[in-house]
């Protein structure tokens, strides 16, 4: 379902027409106060630049290491117990004028609930007790029962309760390529041998195993939009690491089918779906063609160039380099602005929009001080209101 692209200011989510009171009093949520961000992502206009980190709720902030530590200091503690993931995920809205939240969750949740077993060893990245190597492995892999994730929409939730309409929420999940690099190298890899093994070996098992993680993102991140979330992000973190001809095969065929199957519709508003594939950029063209709204950007990527390669086809996300906000206040202050400058304004000179999110090239480093961020969230707003104010 394609909605009409309103060049209007000010909410344009409101009910389907015909609703009855009574149906919508099932559904119906606080007004959103603040809908920059679901209007970037469907190209309509917006009085600033809508502003959100991956990642932001995390490592980097005090109050987020407080909370885990009272839930045991363990990742799937905290991330399965309902209040502790709303709390964190609020917490950096608490203290930056951010433009969405996002589900604090992890992107492997979909694989743990297949019997893989995560677990997150201290100062270790996520790993699976029972990788999937083996012909018998690949088999017996089914789309798991979504009860088994009902922790993760019971957050979702909780989370778009606790929003009170402040911002919209995101849902997200990892992509079935990445899902199926953890899958099968049981951890993170610096050569993906065991993986690419597989697709090159026995490309019918990969098949098998993307196939399976297909159908089972794309029932995951639709019981997220039924539990209250207003976006998705479909994360490829790996995506970049494929040959081309491989990466069309193996990781884009299979996000283009998530996307095809997702409700971009729920209860009258337009759900925007965002794809995001590191190390993605020489195949911008082709991802803005698979059916998302948005398109994420990794820093490799000059956004004006990706623009004009994209035309008016899909809102771009991205896409400062992390390490950015290592540099002292006034620098993270400048990058953003040349950030911001090289996408230009967002409105067009037949009157049309592209939309722009601002983001990290990649997710937040956990040693990020916080004061930085406040500096980027603060450039992003004050430039890019200059930037629409231009004749």
């Amino acid at each position: 379902m394609q909605f009409p692209l309103d060049s209007r200011q000010g909410p344009a989510f409101g009910l389907r027409p015909g609703t009855t009171a009574a149906n919508a009093q099932q559904t119906m949520w606080p007004e959103l106060q603040n809908d920059t961000f679901l209007r970037a992502c469907l190209r309509q206009s917006t009085p600033h630049t809508p502003v959100w980190l991956m990642r932001q709720a995390g490592r980097y902030l005090p109050e987020y290491k407080a909370t885990r530590v009272k839930a045991g200091n363990s990742f799937m503690s905290l991330a399965t117990n309902v209040q502790y993931a709303t709390e964190v995920t609020l917490q950096p809205l608490d203290r930056f004028s951010l433009d969405a939240a996002i589900l604090f969750s992890d992107i492997l949740t979909v694989p743990d609930a297949m019997g893989l077993g995560l677990s997150f060893g201290a100062g270790e990245g996520p790993r699976f007790a029972r990788p999937v190597r083996t012909e018998a492995d690949v088999v017996a892999l089914q789309v798991p029962d979504l009860n088994k994730l009902r922790y993760v929409f019971d957050a979702v939730t909780s989370i778009r309760k606790a929003l009170n309409g402040r911002v919209p929420l995101i849902g997200f999940s990892g992509s079935p390529w990445t899902l199926a690099c953890y899958m099968v190298e049981g951890s993170g890899s610096d050569d993906y041998r065991l993986v690419k093994s597989m697709l090159y070996g026995r490309p019918d098992l990969m098949q098998r195993v993307l196939d399976i993680n297909t159908q089972a993102v794309t029932a995951y991140l639709n019981a997220q939009v039924d539990a209250g979330a207003q976006a998705l992000m479909l994360f490829d973190s790996w995506g970049g690491v494929l040959a081309d001809g491989a990466f069309q095969r193996f990781s884009l065929d299979h996000t283009r089918r998530v996307v095809q199957g997702l409700k971009r519709d729920k209860d009258g508003q337009r759900i925007p779906v965002i794809v995001f594939t590191k190390g993605g950029g020489l195949w911008l063209q082709q991802l803005a063609d698979c059916g998302a709204d948005v398109v994420g950007l990794d820093w490799t990527v000059n956004l004006a160039d990706a623009r004009r390669r994209v035309g008016h086809r899909v809102a771009l996300q991205g896409n400062l380099d992390p390490a950015v906000l290592f540099a002292p206040p006034e620098a993270v202050a400048r990058e953003a602005v040349a950030v911001l400058d090289s996408f230009g304004r967002p409105q067009r000179a037949d009157g049309g929009w592209d939309g722009h999110i601002f983001n990290l090239g990649h997710g937040i480093n956990q040693h990020t001080p916080p004061e930085n961020v406040a500096a980027l969230v603060e450039a992003v707003h004050t430039h890019s209101r200059r930037l629409r104010a231009l004749a």
